[in-house]
């Protein structure tokens, strides 16, 4: 057939069944049963993913999501946190570990937000001889504490923004710290992300009000309402780089830019950023590679950083040890599948067994998420319910959706994060 390309190779970080071993060795766990301990559209591509593998999958719902679809999506399902609040049952860490033990489940992955940055959850898993689909313990308590992570980042020479040296968990303690930098500051939840539990301080008379309110939104998030505060940088670039590592080795998938935010939570993602000098580029990934590989890091996560754009220098933000809302960009413009490639490292796969050593990966295309949320422009876009009249989801080339409870008829919740899709493009 003159002229026709060969077809691509078969790639282990995206296609075939975990029915398929990699070469016997020690450390292969094979996983039969995921649970997703989530809701909404992440746990959906979860169930996506692994059923993608032959892996049959589970999901946890509390008595206020009975109808949100992930529910039907999975294999089973069952009823957690039925005595607690609409947060609180996916916030039922022992519950969710004896679930998952009483129906022979293999592994869970936590998803984003919730129970996945929890050290206690991911010791009760490796107690219960559960895999936990992202980082052990130790790393999860090294970078789940953005105060460790600093100290770890200083560690391995990567630059960082003033800050505390350890979690603050009350008010003198912030105001003694702020008097020692100088305002503005940014008080942040120290074990968590997404935009919670975060305030930007400019001035002592504003600390006791902010400070106490993020503390607070903290704890209804995370379960903690520690604090970690750090010199706020203005009109920075956020930008962050994804990493997939087996424990040994570490593999960049490039950068994704994450700078259009509102009340510090990302509303739209691009992938590969715009207009950075290659040099800087470089530079991020050597440092987001540096602090991983050193720290031991296992499966995937995202390295971000504040980039000045005035002077083009850099300062290490924070490591989220998880899957990232925003990951669909990066697997648009690599073709890597990175909830599979997180089931298969935490399986006991390598990078080179799963395509996916430095060298492996390219990058083609650039690729734009918007997040579709309920929200009232009117009200200063605050999180709106309701049911929902009309659906029209968007359709055409180069478009992909991730969704969750997006179809006429739904209702939409005030407990829960007003996101109903996530529509990716690109070109």
């Amino acid at each position: 057939l003159g002229g026709v390309a060969p077809p691509l190779p078969r790639r282990w970080a995206s296609t075939g069944a975990m029915a398929t071993p990699p070469p016997a060795r020690p450390g292969w766990r094979p996983i039969k049963k995921v649970m997703a301990a989530n809701r909404g559209e992440i746990a959906i591509r979860i169930f996506r993913a692994a059923t993608e593998m032959d892996i049959k999958t589970v999901a946890i719902y509390s008595k206020e999501d009975f109808n949100s679809v992930h529910r039907t999506k999975a294999d089973e399902a069952f009823l957690v946190g039925q005595d607690k609040s609409p947060v609180g049952a996916y916030l039922s860490a022992e519950e969710i570990v004896q679930i998952a033990k009483e129906n022979n489940v293999d592994a869970i992955h936590p998803g984003y937000g919730f129970l996945s940055e929890n050290t206690r959850f991911v010791e009760l898993c490796e107690q219960a001889g559960i895999t936990f689909i992202g980082p052990p313990s130790q790393v999860i308590q090294r970078f789940g504490d953005k105060t460790e992570a600093r100290q770890l980042a200083e560690e391995f020479g990567v630059p960082v923004v003033p800050g505390t040296q350890h979690s603050v968990e009350t008010v003198e303690e912030a105001r003694d710290f702020c008097q020692s930098i100088g305002y503005p500051v940014i008080c942040k939840a120290a074990f968590g992300g997404g935009g919670r539990g975060m305030r930007i301080v400019r001035s002592e008379d504003e600390l006791e009000t902010n400070f106490l309110s993020a503390s607070r939104e903290a704890t209804t998030a995370f379960g903690n309402g520690a604090m970690f505060i750090e010199r706020y940088v203005e009109s920075p670039r956020h930008v962050e780089i994804q990493i997939i590592a087996d424990g040994t080795n570490a593999t960049h998938l490039f950068e994704r830019d994450c700078s259009v935010q509102r009340r510090h939570q990302k509303i739209v993602e691009v992938a590969p950023s715009i207009g950075l000098p290659e040099s800087l580029r470089e530079s991020l990934y050597a440092d987001a590679i540096r602090i991983t590989k050193g720290a031991g890091y296992f499966c995937a996560g995202t390295v971000e950083f504040l980039v000045d754009p005035k002077t083009w220098n850099y300062y290490f933000l924070e490591v989220n040890p998880r899957i990232q809302v925003e990951h669909t960009v990066t697997e648009v413009i690599t073709g890597v599948d990175l909830v599979q490639s997180q089931i298969r490292i935490a399986a006991g796969q390598k990078l080179h067994e799963i395509g996916l050593s430095q060298e492996d990966v390219a990058m083609r295309g650039f690729a734009i998420q918007a997040r579709v949320t309920t929200e009232d422009p009117a009200e200063d876009f605050r999180p709106d319910t309701g049911r929902i009249q009309v659906w029209r989801p968007a359709e055409g080339f180069g478009i992909r959706l991730d969704g969750g409870n997006a179809y006429p008829g739904a209702r939409v919740l005030a407990h829960y994060d007003s996101m109903l899709m996530k529509v990716t493009a690109s070109a």
